[in-house]
């Protein structure tokens, strides 16, 4: 049922393989692994674009993608997964990543109260952030992947089970 779901969604093989922001992978995108619907498949993918949805860098998608082929696991899972952090939610992720790296670090985050958006505003408040921004988002990003692993199998198998069960009792 959840692979059903899931195949009918997501792009079909043939259309990713021919994007073009992909073909810098080439031949390693002929790896059936990529576009298995299992559970160890699924939640591999899950994990890798949960992972990198998190982290505070604009390639996030081919980082996904080459984390995918690499593990073999799903790679239209993972380079979905890497849109929830989108224009819209990215600011409120990393603000709580960086806050979440403030705690960790036991540093004073400074509350900025007025900023002038310059490159030396940027420059200057970048080399302040970028430590527990990054320890934030590290975090944030593991635990977000095994999450993100563990319950796509754990309801994968439970689905599993009740459709054994219904299928039983039918018999």
């Amino acid at each position: 049922m959840i692979k059903h779901i899931l195949q009918r969604h997501l792009p079909a093989p043939h259309t990713l393989l021919e994007h073009r922001a992909l073909r810098f992978f080439g031949r390693w995108l002929h790896d059936p692994n990529l576009w298995h619907f299992n559970r160890r498949s699924v939640a591999g993918g899950c994990a890798v674009g949960l992972f990198m949805a998190f982290l505070p860098f604009p390639i996030q998608m081919f980082l996904a993608a080459g984390a995918a082929i690499a593990l073999r696991v799903n790679l239209p899972i993972a380079v979905l997964l890497v849109w929830i952090s989108n224009p819209l939610t990215m600011p409120a992720i990393f603000y709580f990543a960086y806050k979440l790296g403030v705690w960790i670090l036991g540093i004073h985050g400074g509350e900025r109260t007025s900023f002038t958006l310059t490159l030396e505003w940027f420059r200057r408040e970048f080399l302040e952030i970028w430590k527990p921004l990054m320890v934030g988002s590290l975090v944030l990003s593991t635990f977000n992947a095994i999450i993100g692993y563990i319950a796509t199998r754990l309801i994968w198998r439970i689905v599993v089970v009740i459709r054994w069960r219904k299928k039983k009792q039918r018999h």
